[in-house]
């Protein structure tokens, strides 16, 4: 069981103290959100040595298959600062349970994809989702006692480096034993653990619906445009020659302007 101390904040020193012996609940739950973070870390990548079969199966150029990986990671940077906030407004269990099965759904959608647009579309649901399992894994890894702490947070620096130095490998493995299609069914097992995980772990809380109101949204439109900007910068900048492309100088231009404020 993840206690909090309330939603949003890690545990004062009273809350880490209580009880330092973890119980069995306490690392289904710690074991569901580094799993949940390795998912969503190893699909950033997934895609990038299958990119020739994946292209060649709808129909579309090496160039439009970039915008596979661009797509998730974009998603993902744009939704990353905005978790801390929806968790205290759903409660940890309900945001964490509900991009779980958001990012199954869309994982399903991204393997039946019938053009690339469609799975450029499906990737930015599942970048929206899945960029969510990270930062509660890390919140969750926060909440740990005190004693405990280290090693939650050693876990999840272990997922955070080793499943994208796996990510191309299994994704063409996979492409190569099976088809293309496969690199985003693997989520499902995971998945399901994942949410069952957070289904025995997690306890519920109240939702706190109250901190939907007086919300700065120009701001959160503002930074998720400008973040967006930025990320396609820094992943096209170089195949389109950088400056030399309209495209990604306005780009740049733009995220300068809406981040200044941040």
């Amino acid at each position: 069981m993840v206690e909090m101390n309330s939603p949003g904040k890690p545990p004062d020193n009273k809350d880490v103290t209580k009880d330092e012996a973890m119980s069995f609940r306490q690392w289904v739950a710690v074991y569901g959100a580094i799993l949940g973070a390795f998912m969503a870390i190893l699909d950033i990548q997934i895609t990038n040595a299958s990119l020739r079969e994946i292209t060649g199966g709808l129909g579309a150029t090496i160039d439009e298959g970039s915008w596979i990986s661009t797509s998730y990671l974009v998603a993902e940077i744009v939704v990353i600062p905005l978790s801390g906030w929806l968790t205290r407004v759903f409660t940890l269990r309900t945001y964490l349970l509900g991009n779980a099965l958001l990012f199954l759904m869309s994982s399903i959608l991204c393997g039946t994809s019938w053009s690339m647009n469609s799975l450029i579309v499906f990737r930015i649901m599942q970048g929206l989702t899945g960029g969510a399992l990270i930062p509660l894994a890390f919140r969750i890894m926060l909440a740990l006692p005190r004693s405990m702490r280290a090693t939650g947070m050693a876990l999840f620096g272990i997922t955070a480096t080793f499943a994208p130095s796996i990510g191309p490998t299994v994704g063409g493995y996979l492409t190569e034993t099976f088809h293309w299609p496969v690199i985003f069914y693997i989520n499902l097992i995971p998945g399901a653990l994942l949410v069952a995980a957070v289904l025995y772990g997690i306890d519920q809380e109240k939702f706190r619906f109250d901190l939907l109101k007086g919300m700065d949204y120009w701001g959160i439109f503002t930074m998720a445009i400008g973040l967006g900007s930025l990320t396609i910068f820094l992943e096209e900048g170089e195949r389109k020659d950088w400056f030399s492309s309209a495209m990604i100088s306005s780009l740049f231009v733009l995220a300068m302007i809406l981040l200044q404020r941040f």
